[in-house]
């Protein structure tokens, strides 16, 4: 089973939701969250005073997948979430040990 992690833009957050709806993923987490990359920021103007903006607001969304689905929930975030322009994210794929279901008690891949 994997986890995966994807930073990616506020507007992308509906389409890479229904991207893996599509291909069968019944659930997700999303988190508003701060943070740079390679873009450094960016300067914004406000009541005419310039400053620079250090961490830029994006979404991470949080997927729990069995092996045999990784590829196509990868696929699915990266199609749906790429703009083509600078800042379109990350994605990170970690190990889970386990994963309970706290109603029933399913464990592993059942209880994703």
């Amino acid at each position: 089973m994997k986890m995966i992690a994807a930073v990616i833009k506020h507007f992308k957050l509906d389409d890479v939701r229904k991207a893996l709806s599509e291909i069968g993923m019944q659930g997700m987490t999303a988190i508003e969250v701060k943070g740079f990359g390679r873009q450094k920021g960016h300067m914004e103007v406000y009541r005419g005073v310039e400053y620079e903006v250090k961490f830029l607001p994006k979404v991470k969304i949080e997927v729990a997948v069995s092996d045999a689905d990784l590829d196509r929930a990868l696929a699915a975030i990266t199609e749906s979430a790429k703009t083509g322009e600078i800042g379109d994210g990350k994605i990170f794929i970690y190990n889970l040990q386990d994963v309970i279901r706290i109603r029933t008690g399913e464990q592993g891949e059942s209880a994703i």
